[in-house]
């Protein structure tokens, strides 16, 4: 496993998201993106062996998951391009995540149509 080394994203110098905005992001990830969040964890979080990743915090720099791996738990951090400041931007850069990893795989990305219906997590 090559995964990044974790560092927890937390509230203050430096992020520009509050709880509540972290908590709504990673509740929205985990209950309609956990297939996303577990293919940018195997391909972009070098954990090409994971059973279940789960969004777990994020920051202006990157997002952190808990993801399984031979039945253990382990932290990762995937590192955004660059560093976002607007809750809009979140999307985007997920977005950005999922169709990297997609490529990765050499497997097509879903439509934007099944993207657009489920944002309410992440505007």
């Amino acid at each position: 496993m090559t995964g990044r080394p974790h560092r927890p994203a937390s509230h203050g110098a430096g992020q520009p998201f509050d709880a509540d905005t972290v908590r709504a992001v990673c509740g929205h990830m985990n209950a309609d993106h956990a297939d996303d969040s577990l293919l940018i964890c195997r391909t972009l979080g070098g954990c090409p062996d994971a059973t279940r990743a789960r969004a777990t915090g994020l920051d202006a720099d990157g997002m952190d998951f808990a993801v399984a791996v031979a039945g253990i738990e382990v932290p990762v951090r995937i590192p955004f391009a660059r560093r976002i400041t607007e809750r809009a931007e979140i999307r985007r850069e997920v977005v950005r995540m999922y169709e990297q990893a997609c490529d990765a795989l050499g497997v097509p990305p879903r439509s934007a149509e099944r993207n657009s219906r489920s944002r309410r997590g992440l505007k």
